[in-house]
């Protein structure tokens, strides 16, 4: 009887520590991603695809699917949940916005490091699955797009959930995720070739591929229109270069804990040695490998690469260092090894279940999860002041903010102002408070209106006539716009270049670089010199003469939607106020 209950009694007990277990190894990384997600989220200032996110999802359902049809369709999805997420604001204030844009990118980076651990957990141990998770909470390029009003976080949760799933074999849940996460971001379609490498790796039997390959069909057909109608809009990314050997490089780069320095090259090599663990190298190598393969690849046809396409790849690597430090420590306590080669078949994807947490902390086991802890720790320590100035605004290739505030020190009720081209005008829908009593000189349409991202702009001929009412005017330039020779397709924007160029000449008050400019008009005798000297607007987009070399813009602008032609309005009196944006 009392063997009976001692038996019991240490029953209990191994299921306890095993709830516990399988409760902390992902609670401890999720933490740790949400305080340093949280960490400085307030910062002042969105920048440009920021601000795209923020003025679309505060348009209506209707605007915003109206929107679609013809821009940004990849991320409608996202644009709707933010909707949702805007829609119930404490208040109207900027800065709830900026901090209520981001924290869905806070708490999808927070999901991901604990999918992760529990992903670690279950192809090895526990220890691999905890140091997985903060490895993965740690990184530098984690915590950059976990505080960005983007979807990118939420794809890579999605993508390590779907993975996981596929591990634990429960399909329909699996085709649910993974069809979510690729309606986020359609490239997110990449991991279910990583998958099917896992599937190869693990010599899955003929019922498992069956059922993933139909999980995997139906994604297909579900996000088979919005394929189609994102192609038709391929001329967003027109700006994307096509990535070179320095890619890779940049990619390892990113996707460790950090990216110089001794925890770089430790873990490349504990990475390296990771690649001898079969079950975790089964999953992680694909995941973290395939994806940009791919997607470089078919950049080198048409560039559609950048490193945030393929974020969720990240996830990889972190279970592969995990896996290397595990091996290592094993080493040193001679502990019983949990897997075989990749391509073992000793170690198919049906045996992918953990060890008993118990069994696998032995009393010489018992300080190396500690260790491994510490050990991370320190490798974040070393890079916080790049965790530091990744949470300034100066850091984003732009900040909205800055502009706005400087358009409401200096902007009077019915100043003119030029967005030179008009993707300079998200500043203005961002942030419209500096400008919201200013005349648009070039506006005809607001985007909700329209259906376009930045509304739709008078013809040549209607902007000149309104600029030939003014003698000053404010110019929002972008950096390339008035410094290098670019020459833009839209007629609108050549003569915004040339009239700019030709009739007007910038105060010398302020820095050169100040978002706003002061332009003043040229005396008679320089228009006339000017004008006779060069024409732009005569030339045609097809000429040859008149298509020197455009230079790539800024990194990730969004392209701005032509106008259609349709007949000018009324000009308003330069003295008064245009009709404000809706």
């Amino acid at each position: 009887m009392n063997a009976e209950r001692r038996q019991r009694g240490s029953g209990c007990r191994a299921a306890g520590a095993a709830t516990a277990t399988a409760v902390c190894v992902p609670a401890v990384p999720m933490a740790v991603m949400l305080g340093i997600g949280l960490w400085g989220l307030d910062r002042e200032g969105m920048w440009r695809d920021e601000g795209v996110t923020f003025q679309v999802a505060r348009r209506s359902v209707s605007e915003i699917w109206r929107l679609l049809q013809g821009v940004d369709a990849v991320h409608g999805l996202y644009y709707l949940l933010m909707h949702a997420v805007l829609a119930v604001r404490p208040d109207e204030g900027v800065l709830s916005g900026e901090v209520a844009l981001r924290l869905p990118s806070v708490l999808g980076a927070t999901a991901a490091a604990g999918l992760i651990a529990a992903l670690g957990a279950r192809l090895a141990r526990p220890r691999v699955g905890l140091w997985a998770g903060l490895l993965f909470a740690v990184t530098p390029m984690v915590g950059h797009y976990a505080q960005e009003g983007r979807s990118y976080a939420l794809v890579t949760a999605g993508v390590a959930g779907a993975t996981l799933l596929l591990v634990r074999r429960v399909w329909w849940a699996y085709g649910v995720v993974l069809g979510i996460t690729c309606l986020l971001h359609e490239l997110a379609l990449l991991a279910a070739c990583a998958h099917a490498v896992t599937l190869a790796a693990g010599r899955a039997p003929r019922r498992v591929w069956f059922r993933w390959a139909r999980a995997v069909v139906g994604v297909g057909v579900a996000l088979l229109p919005l394929v189609t109608v994102s192609r038709a809009q391929a001329g967003q990314v027109e700006w994307l270069a096509e990535p070179g050997w320095g890619t890779a490089e940049r990619l390892l780069r990113g996707f460790v804990a950090g990216p110089t320095g001794v925890v770089f090259g430790a873990c490349v090599l504990l990475m390296v040695v990771g690649l001898g663990a079969g079950r975790v190298a089964a999953v992680a190598l694909p995941l973290m490998v395939l994806p940009p393969v791919l997607l470089v690849a078919l950049s080198q046809v048409r560039p559609v690469y950048d490193d945030r396409y393929v974020l969720y790849a990240l996830a990889g690597a972190p279970l592969l260092v995990a896996a290397g430090a595990d091996r290592v420590a094993g080493l040193v306590a001679r502990e019983r090894r949990y897997g075989g080669r990749l391509l073992s078949p000793l170690s198919p994807l049906s045996s992918l279940s953990p060890p008993s947490p118990l069994s696998s902390l032995n009393p010489l086991s018992h300080p190396i999860p500690l260790a491994g802890t510490l050990a991370i720790t320190l490798a974040f320590l070393h890079h916080l002041p790049l965790h530091r100035q990744d949470r300034s605004p100066t850091h984003r290739p732009d900040n909205l903010a800055a502009a706005s505030a400087f358009a409401t020190r200096h902007l009077g009720p019915g100043d003119p102002v030029l967005f030179l081209p008009s993707i300079g005008r998200r500043a203005a829908l961002a942030y419209p408070q500096g400008f919201r009593e200013a005349w648009d000189v070039a506006l005809r349409q607001s985007g909700p209106r329209s259906g376009t991202l930045y509304g739709r702009e008078v013809g040549a001929e209607e902007l000149r006539r309104r600029l030939d009412s003014v003698d000053r005017v404010w110019v929002v330039a972008e950096p390339y716009a008035l410094s290098s020779p670019w020459y833009p397709r839209n007629p609108t924007e050549r003569t915004k270049l040339a009239i700019v160029g030709e009739e007007f000449r910038p105060l010398p008050t302020g820095r050169p670089d100040d978002p706003l400019r002061l332009y003043v008009r040229r005396p008679p005798t320089h228009q006339a010199a000017g004008r006779h000297r060069v024409r732009p607007t005569h030339h045609t987009a097809d000429s040859p003469r008149a298509r020197p070399a455009q230079p790539a813009p800024p990194a990730h602008p969004t392209p701005s939607t032509p106008p259609a032609p349709s007949p000018p309005p009324t000009r308003p009196s330069p003295t008064q106020p245009s009709p404000r944006q809706s």
